[in-house]
């Protein structure tokens, strides 16, 4: 079971296949853990893609359930998520890297690419999470109730007081469009994006589809692509050849 360690951060993480790096986040929100590819994805792309790519995942930090730890860094808790992610892919000796995120990693994805922008060929984004104006504390209230409390069970230096600055700071302090990036970044952004919009509370097809109409290199698949489920092939042939068309030629480490 290996992990990634740097200083109080315990990150838990697995490989699985050969060839160019595919960093994959998987979905659940705060609780996105490895497990979830199989419990919760509508595919597992550690399966699919592992014959062509050298697929990385991770437990989520603090994540209930997964095998993650390390500080809640209350005034950052966006850049604290993807200074794991890319300290993970540094460890492993990956400088470039394609990505694939569920949910959660859709604003993970925006701030990685604001972040280390040339460092990413192409991203895919499954079901994104994004903001929904009529239901503004949606993901605070969520979290609060399904992962604050399990959180300061497990470590007792963490208080519900600091959960709520963290959560307050992630979700309510920028509570527009996909939380970690802006409109304008969107719409200049030159990274090839293929977009699998949803439509659920949590995951709004309106913001998906907007972020798709602003990124200048973006892709949307058919929708909707969940059911029947005659239609998840299709959608990862899709993937497939997006990440094929945009990796580059020569492999990584």
């Amino acid at each position: 079971m290996p992990f990634y360690e740097k200083g109080d951060v315990r990150i838990h993480y697995e490989e699985a296949g050969t060839g160019f790096p595919l960093l994959i986040l998987p979905g659940g929100g705060l609780n996105a853990t490895i497990a979830n590819l199989d419990a919760k994805s509508p595919f597992n792309p550690m399966a699919e893609f592992a014959a062509e790519y050298r697929c990385i995942t991770m437990d989520l930090r603090n994540a209930n359930g997964g095998k993650s730890s390390g500080p809640l860094e209350v005034d950052r808790p966006w850049d604290a998520y993807a200074d794991d992610q890319l300290g993970l892919m540094g460890h492993l000796g990956i400088d470039t890297f394609l990505v694939l995120g569920f949910c959660i990693g859709g604003p993970f994805i925006w701030n990685l690419l604001r972040r280390a922008p040339g460092r990413i060929p192409a991203a895919v984004l499954a079901q994104p999470s994004g903001a929904r104006p009529e239901l503004p504390d949606l993901f605070y209230d969520n979290n609060m109730a399904g992962w604050g409390p399990h959180l300061c069970a497990r470590n007792p230096a963490i208080t519900m007081s600091m959960v709520d600055t963290f959560l307050t700071r992630m979700y309510r302090a920028n509570s527009d469009f996909v939380f970690t990036v802006t409109r304008d970044f969107v719409s200049t952004c030159q990274t090839p994006v293929l977009i699998l919009p949803d439509d659920v509370p949590a995951h709004p097809y309106a913001v998906a589809m907007e972020a798709a109409g602003l990124a200048p290199n973006a892709q949307v698949s058919l929708y909707p692509w969940k059911q029947p489920k005659e239609r998840v092939p299709m959608v990862v042939r899709h993937i497939r050849s997006f990440l094929r068309a945009h990796r580059p030629t020569a492999t990584a480490a």
